[in-house]
């Protein structure tokens, strides 16, 4: 593996071409100020993929030189191709780590990964939202303090259909009375995965620092311990073994030593 935490940013890249308003806070795309935030940590380095790049960025060189996906969608979850979300499944099995963030929790690479429909309520009305860090000594929340305020936010409200998390970090609540689970990990095959809910495309959410500082604890967490393809091989034994006096079928059931069933 490389010395540097190898990251892709993925982003649909269509609000910031299509609405003033995104354009004015993400002119670049918020893939890149994000980016430019990781970047910042030499420990990091980063590439770019967007939507509407041939296989969307995501060719077989591309995932297999990651670390670290992090990925941001919204309106355009069906135009991701199944081939693409099936190489970057086999990866993340593998020991690449999946970075998910807010609207990302209907992403097909999220629901392939989870098993569930991801689904929950929301309310968009530039509400408070309060994001109690409830695990303090997790490596996600190194260096936030007791909760970080946002001002104006997206509201998203439980139930969430998600597996339960391996481990429940960030729990928001919003001036509204909703709260939701807004920081969770789990682990699947060799990979880690992360969501992180905040990040509406229209208000300044990736610009804030308490934010960007998650967002670099969360690279270091979910970055690949080991890379190890998935296979299931007919394996000779280690020891020497007893002799049977009995014959097993390959499903299992005894047979006498003239190969009759018992």
């Amino acid at each position: 593996m490389s010395n540097q935490i190898r990251v892709t940013v993925w982003n649909e890249f269509r609000h910031e071409k299509s609405n003033d308003a995104v354009k004015s806070l993400y002119p670049n795309g918020m893939h890149v100020t994000i980016g430019e935030a990781l970047k910042k940590n030499s420990d990091i380095s980063v590439r770019y993929a967007t939507l509407d790049e041939p296989e969307h960025g995501l060719t077989q060189a591309v995932v297999d030189s990651t670390d670290v996906l992090i990925w941001w969608g919204h309106c355009a979850h069906d135009e991701v191709s199944d081939e693409i979300v099936k190489r970057v499944q086999k990866r993340i099995l593998e020991g690449m780590g999946l970075i998910v963030l807010h609207s990302g929790h209907f992403s097909k690479i999220f629901k392939a990964m989870l098993g569930t429909h991801c689904s929950l309520k929301w309310r968009e009305v530039a509400e408070k939202e309060r994001l109690w860090n409830i695990e303090p000594g997790h490596p996600i929340t190194e260096g936030i303090g007791e909760y970080i305020e946002l001002p104006n936010t997206e509201m998203y409200g439980e139930r969430f259909d998600i597996p339960t998390p391996d481990k429940l970090i960030f729990i928001s609540w919003f001036e509204g009375g909703e709260v939701f689970r807004s920081g969770c990990c789990w682990e699947r095959g060799h990979g880690r995965i992360f969501y992180f809910r905040p990040g509406h495309e229209t208000y300044p959410i990736f610009h804030n620092e308490q934010i960007q500082r998650v967002l670099v604890n969360a690279v270091r967490w979910a970055k690949p311990r080991v890379f190890m393809e998935h296979s299931a091989p007919n394996t000779q034994p280690l020891e020497k073994l007893s002799e049977k006096k009995v014959q097993f079928g390959k499903a299992g059931v005894a047979q006498n030593t003239d190969g009759s069933n018992k």
